[in-house]
């Protein structure tokens, strides 16, 4: 049985970026911890993804709430452009 716990690091990266989306389930979060235990590679990939997860989350969230578009003065700028490329 202990074998069925211990995991390859392609599985705990697997399992990791399955956990940032909330898509493990409770036995796979203990393999993914008893991996951490004996892998410290493993351990920062998985601290450095939350933080980019995180970071993402973050400026997506700041995003959304401000109106994305161009002035009428870059869309002209731009028209021109691709005049002058398509000519």
């Amino acid at each position: 049985m202990f074998k069925s716990l211990l995991i390859s690091c392609d599985e705990a990266t697997m399992i990791c970026d399955k956990n940032q989306y909330g898509e493990t389930n409770f036995f796979d979060k203990i393999k993914l911890q008893l991996h951490f235990i004996r892998c410290k590679i493993c351990r920062l990939y998985t601290k450095q993804n939350m933080f980019l997860t995180k970071a993402y989350k973050d400026h997506a969230h700041s995003c959304s709430k401000q109106k994305q578009c161009m002035s009428e003065e870059d869309k002209d700028k731009l028209k021109k452009e691709l005049e002058k490329q398509t000519i």
